[in-house]
């Protein structure tokens, strides 16, 4: 039995040099033991030679990379055994979803996901009294090892702040010039409370809706885990043990007709110059929108992995969507996720969402039947969207559809001459991009001839896609 001693935490580069040698020395998953006590990774048996780079699929590397960062202490075994039978001839494992080893290890992935999304959310900085220059400090306790994966976002987020971020596991610090890392912290390293919260708290009462009031989807996406961080969590209770009763006052209220409102007048009762800084943020300024009468009042919001890959803009949320509250999940979208495993693009690791954030639709008795949005409705919510994007910064957004490619490119263009690679531009950005036909065309087709070709043509298009974004991730 071999035992292989690993840093503590994310040691990937440690893990990549005993993967390569153990496969080197043919040792099997069964015959090896990872362990993480503190010290330098190596083979205590023997010392090997480096050994040299595995020829791996490229969609190994990424899964490795994501699933380190995992706090399961059999996240390494696990790694190790995906690249023995990768590297022993299962060269299309990663694509079989279904395979219980890959099926584990997408589900950390997408917990890897989840909580670098709730670190990007729910940190909150508070200014260190006293300190010259101004310097801002935060506390956050993460499920697993991400520091390293969020400290670019903060970076970018606020690069003209000196901050620091205080965890159980590490610090992330960075003085306008140098992102550095450091010990772990401790709670009191960061401010309990600072002047800028009871601005904050009053805005967050004034916007909160009533009508709207949905404790556990709250839950879903603000755990009450991050409270403690956030100066807003104190008002909830009280906001929803009043809910009822300020729904009744609304309802007393001579009504009023609903205008539509530019997504601009979100803004408003924001300091001057604000805009949101998380995605949590935006979707709150849309969910707080009211749309037209032929709208559904609830939004569906985008999801997925920030940073990603790729980002799917399709056209507006469908009949399931809006029941569901999540996008892509009807009938289209099954049929982007077939189109998506089949040609190895990790429909879990992109993230999706719509240009139009409302569901348009006609009432025929029971049924409510999809309505085209106007190019007038298209460009309404294109603030929204091109704000969405600007968060999550995609390597490569595919606009699915006309509607798509309308709210990307700000004006109306035609679809089958556009088809191919494109640039959009969001607030002063260049965003790469790429353009094809939305799922449910194809869905519409005439007969099986049509849609079998249009359905092939349809996986060239996302196979360049894929290609496209993997050439400029480098």
């Amino acid at each position: 039995m071999r035992r292989v001693i690993l840093a503590p935490g994310a040691d990937l580069d440690g893990f990549r040099r005993a993967a390569r040698a153990l496969v080197t020395e043919s040792v099997a998953p069964d015959d090896v033991v990872f362990e993480d006590d503190g010290t330098a990774s190596l083979l205590p048996e023997a010392q090997i030679a480096e050994a040299p780079p595995l020829a791996l699929p490229k969609t190994v590397p990424p899964i490795v990379k994501d699933v380190a960062m995992h706090r399961d202490p059999e996240r390494w075994a696990l790694l190790y055994a995906l690249i023995w039978r990768v590297a022993n001839g299962e060269r299309r494992l990663p694509e079989i979803v279904a395979d219980p080893l890959m099926h584990r290890l997408h589900i950390m992935r997408r917990n890897i996901g989840r909580d670098i999304h709730k670190m990007h959310a729910f940190v909150r900085f508070r200014k260190v009294e006293g300190a010259e220059p101004e310097r801002f400090a935060a506390w956050f306790e993460p499920e697993h090892h991400i520091l390293r994966a969020v400290g670019p976002f903060f970076r970018d987020r606020f690069g003209a702040m000196l901050w620091s971020i205080h965890t159980p596991d590490g610090s992330i610090l960075w003085d306008r010039e140098r992102l550095a890392y450091g010990p772990p912290g401790r709670p009191e390293d960061a401010p309990a409370h600072d002047g800028f919260e009871e601005g904050w708290r009053e805005y967050y009462g004034a916007i909160f809706n009533p009508a709207r009031v949905n404790p556990t989807a709250m839950r879903a996406e603000m755990p009450k885990k991050y409270w403690k961080n956030l100066p807003e969590a104190e008002l909830i209770p009280d906001l929803v043990r009043g809910a009822a009763s300020r729904v009744g006052g609304m309802m007393d209220r001579e009504p009023t007709r609903p205008t539509k409102r530019e997504p601009r007048a979100a803004l408003a009762a924001l300091d001057a110059g604000a805009r949101p800084r998380t995605l949590d943020e935006l979707a709150a300024m849309i969910r707080a929108y009211e749309p037209p009468q032929d709208f559904s009042p609830k939004a569906v919001i985008g999801e997925g992995p920030v940073a990603p890959l790729i980002a799917f803009v399709g056209e507006q949320p469908g009949d399931v969507e809006d029941l569901e509250g999540r996008p892509f999940v009807g009938p289209a979208g099954r049929l982007l996720a077939k189109a998506l495993g089949e040609v190895g693009i990790d429909r879990d690791a992109c993230y999706v969402t719509n240009a139009v954030k409302h569901f348009k639709f006609v009432a025929r008795g029971k049924r409510r039947i999809h309505q085209k949005p106007s190019l007038g409705e298209i460009k309404h919510y294109r603030w929204w969207l091109m704000e969405e994007l600007t968060l999550v910064r995609p390597r490569l957004t595919v606009a699915l559809g006309a509607t798509a490619l309308t709210a990307l490119a700000g004006e109306a263009m035609p679809l089958m001459r556009s088809r191919g690679p494109a640039r959009f531009e969001t607030n002063g950005l260049v965003l790469p991009g790429f353009v094809t036909v939305h799922p449910s065309w194809l869905l519409r087709l005439p007969d099986e001839d049509a849609k079998a070709a249009g359905y092939e043509s349809f996986l060239r298009d996302l196979a360049a896609a894929k290609d496209e974004a993997q050439r400029l991730a480098g």
